[in-house]
């Protein structure tokens, strides 16, 4: 597949032809990556997650709530996108409304993994990543909510960067967890995820929480000679299976060879960024859907009576999924349950970023798992808890606010990929692309 380094370089009869292969090839792959084949504008096709609105094209969050419903307004990551040369084409597939780790509570059915189509790609981006792993995307933009961008990457063997919180426009993305979103590229390398990142980053008035200060772009000054502190989290990969600890081992090996020193740290125990993540999450989210009622957006149930509407039309239009996660937001929100779980939760989640600080204080970046495990078979994540406990590693960095990259290192014996991602401090994207520059070339996963 040609990369978007290249892509840039197409003259558009070339990108017209590119276009039109991609959509035959993405029909035929049998992947169900893509739920739709829309276009808009000209220049390099870049695949956008089915959450972020595209103007007049129809976005729905991979729900039935939302069938019907057409964007009326451009998000801003697409308007960066398209004055970069790049133009949104084709809605990728996606668990509903972003909850999810696997793209199997998606309206649309499964998504199936290119490295096993008995695999999930991982969720909630697991379109936008399958599609970039079969060759059908040059590449994706996604959102990550609790490694929402990093997991499936991994699960898939390619590239996927979470930036810090504010870095990108939330603005035009359907919100999940507001604290907790950030959009990010998906890219066959990291030299084509630094050039999808510069594209969308930057400061926007629509969105409150956008970061007000500029960041040189990232693409053209990547330095994979770059020396870096790497730090290692021993109590961590305890955590993961043999295969994935085999492949930690062999990759901080290979850092130090570069010449990068590590340093071994240890960080409070996984359960506690699970459960802080899932009442918060859960939270926020029960209160951004509450918008989806059956009146203003897609779908509406019959009804005789506004209660009725209501109720049927949520009824009908969520998932399993999504009803469970507003349950439990609900819940930890009720009176008698706030001071309890909600503001606790807030108070380990300050722990939590005060416990990255001190690490980065001696070091310039964390190396961690990204799953426990490779991707699983598709049907075998049936236990919730078991779903969220795939999230372990990913979702302390969303709690956080801070940058991490997902790159592949390694595959097991049955061929599936295993990746692992690197952290940065806040607003510090350059020095996680050197490292992720470094690394990529250190362990030269393609050979």
């Amino acid at each position: 597949m040609i990369t978007l380094k290249e892509a840039l370089t197409k003259s558009s009869e070339e990108l017209a032809e590119l276009r039109a292969e991609l959509e035959t090839k993405a029909k035929e792959s049998g992947l169900n990556a893509y739920v739709g084949f829309e276009s808009s504008g000209k220049g390099v096709p870049i695949l956008i997650k089915d959450n972020i609105q595209v103007k007049d094209w129809s976005v729905t969050s991979g729900s039935k709530i939302l069938q019907g419903y057409i964007a009326p307004y451009e998000a801003t990551a697409i308007k960066n996108l398209k004055s970069k040369g790049m133009m949104a084409f084709g809605r990728a597939n996606m668990d509903e409304f972003a909850m999810g780790s696997t793209t199997e509570s998606s309206f649309y059915g499964a998504t199936k993994n290119p490295h096993g189509t008995d695999r999930v790609p991982g969720g909630s981006s697991g379109g936008s990543a399958a599609a970039v792993a079969g060759g059908i995307a040059i590449a994706a933009l996604g959102s990550d909510t609790g490694g929402s961008i990093r997991q499936p990457a991994a699960y898939c063997g390619v590239v996927g960067m979470k930036p810090t919180y504010g870095r990108v426009s939330r603005f035009g993305l359907a919100a999940y967890a507001s604290s907790l979103d950030q959009i990010g590229p998906i890219a066959q390398n990291v030299e084509d995820a630094a050039i999808l990142y510069d594209a969308i980053k930057g400061h926007d008035d629509k969105d409150s929480t956008s970061a007000d200060f500029e960041i040189e772009d990232i693409a053209n000054n990547l330095n994979p000679d770059a020396k870096l502190t790497i730090a290692v989290i021993d109590n961590y990969i305890s955590e993961a299976d043999e295969d994935t600890q085999k492949a930690y081992a062999d990759t901080v090996k290979v850092l130090e060879e570069a010449g990068h020193t590590i340093v071994h740290k240890n960080m409070q125990n996984t359960k506690y960024d699970i459960a802080t993540y899932y009442i918060l999450a859960t939270a926020e989210a029960a209160t951004n859907l509450a918008r989806f009622d059956g009146v203003r957006y897609g779908t509406r149930a019959e009804s005789k009576s506004t209660e009725e509407l209501f109720f049927n039309t949520r009824s009908e239009g969520f998932g399993t999924e999504v009803k469970r996660r507003i349950l439990l937001g609900n819940f930890v929100l009720s009176s008698g349950y706030y001071d309890a779980y909600y503001v606790k939760a807030q108070k380990v989640r300050h722990l939590i970023r005060d416990e990255f600080n001190a690490i980065f204080e001696e070091a310039d970046l964390i190396l961690s798992p990204v799953a426990p495990t490779v991707a699983p078979k598709i049907g075998a994540s049936e236990d919730p808890l078991e779903m969220y406990k795939s999230d372990m590693y990913t979702i302390a960095i969303n709690l956080a606010g801070l940058p991490a990259i997902s790159l592949p290192v390694a595959k097991d014996d049955e061929g599936m990929p295993i990746g692992l991602q690197l952290i940065a401090k806040a607003f510090n994207e350059k020095t996680l692309f050197d490292g992720a520059s470094s690394m990529e070339k250190a362990v030269n996963y393609s050979k």
